[in-house]
């Protein structure tokens, strides 16, 4: 199927009808499918990279780089990404993501399946493959977020992202815990093929979309130079209306430090159920799944309670305190059972905090900034991640997998730093009015 031309998707959009008022329209459900099999391919990539990669090489600090390398470029690149958004088409932003992801990830399948034996090559792939992955999100994610408002309507806007957490959790869901017995069953060549074939459906989908486009800021008639210094320029301007917002700012902040504390327990999950749960890759992906399963939960609580003001504050600070609460205890859950209650529990205060804060920002924020704003956030948010994840790696291996120690310190120190964050009348004020 061909990419359509910029001139058709222009023409298609003065076509494109206003505001929709019902939230499972055409064009949101057409998003909505495209990345549900994008992510279910995802997970079950993710899965299968994690624990060929344990097999292979054994190395937490190697998979802890993994991670890294995979997040960093999202994280450097979003606030350009959010750019990107605003000055272009964000539907053929998507599209072309999809597809670039798509072959990537097909090209690495080819080479596992031609040369399974060459495990200092292929774990090389898997690094380049995982870099070009970090710098699609880069463009992707600021776009989807961007674009969403513009599929519903504001009094949808909430269950809309509240549905689309719904069903990419669903997919994790489905991709996790299908994952672990598919890859005993089919091995990680065929795991990998599936999911660049998911990328290729999503980007099929997104070609249906007809959505209006608003007005873009172009660089028209200007040298690469003075086009590339506008491009800066509204950046900067993102960055100055979301540091202008003392409250937005420092949550945001605060959300940072803890998400990178809590990556090093991510690292060592796939540890934690040899070593602790003694169990094998089905179980991590039960866990993953539980995980997913309480997402799901988090995002229905969400949209079906609409909180708003301080008693929409009261909710997050108290899932902020509950997440890391309990993956701070999850080295001393060897019960099978019981850590998949933990499990679903850091699920569903996650995606609580996702729905909520994210309806905020995109109901808050201009829609000539949306792109930018959401592309810096998360970027802020995200910023210490990678640093969280090439830490935990390295803390596995220095503690010989003590999964107990490294949970323990790093839960303590996100409940401290979130504490933190409560006792600022500016932040809490930001949490009720947004």
């Amino acid at each position: 199927m061909d990419v359509p031309t910029s001139q058709n998707l222009t023409a298609e959009a003065v076509a494109a009808p206003p505001e929709p008022e019902r939230l499972f329209n055409r064009n949101f459900l057409l998003l909505w499918a495209g990345q549900t099999v994008s992510q279910l391919g995802n997970q079950a990539y993710s899965l299968a990279v994690a624990f060929w990669l344990m097999e292979k090489t054994g190395s937490a600090s190697l998979m802890g780089m993994l991670m890294t390398v995979s997040t960093l470029p999202g994280v450097l690149l979003a606030p350009f990404g959010g750019t990107f958004a605003d000055r272009h088409s964000r539907i053929r932003i998507i599209i072309l993501c999809d597809l670039v992801g798509g072959f990537a990830i097909l090209g690495l399948t080819a080479v596992t399946f031609l040369a399974p034996d060459r495990v200092r090559l292929l774990v090389v792939l898997l690094f380049v493959v995982a870099v070009l992955m970090g710098v699609i999100r880069s463009l992707f994610i600021p776009a989807i977020a961007a674009v969403t408002p513009d599929l519903v309507s504001k009094e949808k806007l909430a269950p809309a992202n509240s549905f689309n957490q719904f069903s990419t959790q669903g997919s994790v869901f489905l991709g996790q815990a299908a994952g672990g017995l598919a890859y005993h069953l089919l091995g990680a060549p065929v795991m990998f093929l599936l999911d660049g074939i998911s990328f290729l459906v999503s980007a099929a989908s997104a070609l249906f979309i007809r959505v209006e486009e608003r007005d873009r800021k172009r660089a028209e008639s200007r040298t690469a130079r003075e086009a590339f210094q506008k491009f800066l320029s509204d950046t900067g301007e993102g960055f100055r209306y979301v540091w202008a917002r003392r409250g937005m700012r420092d949550f945001v902040l605060s959300v940072s430090v803890v998400n990178c504390l809590l990556m090093p327990v991510t690292v060592l999950l796939p540890f934690y159920v040899r070593l602790y749960l003694h169990k094998d890759a089905a179980w991590f992906g039960f866990l993953m799944a539980a995980i997913s399963v309480g997402a799901v939960a988090g995002f229905l609580l969400a949209g079906a309670l609409r909180l708003r003001g301080h008693a929409r504050a009261r909710g997050i600070l108290t899932a902020l305190i509950v997440m890391p609460l309990v993956f701070g205890s999850f080295g001393f859950l060897v019960v099978p059972a019981v850590a998949l209650l933990g499990a679903f529990i850091c699920g569903a205060a996650a995606g609580f905090i996702n729905v909520q804060f994210a309806t905020m920002t995109q109901l808050s924020t201009p829609p000539e900034l949306r792109g930018r704003v959401l592309g810096l956030i998360n970027t802020m948010a995200g910023g210490l991640i990678p640093i969280g994840m090439a830490l935990g790696g390295f803390a596995g291996d220095l503690t010989n997998k003590n999964v107990q120690l490294v949970c323990a310190v790093c839960g303590t120190l996100s409940i401290l730093t979130i504490l933190s964050t409560t006792a600022r009348r500016h932040s809490r004020e930001y949490l009720a009015n947004g």
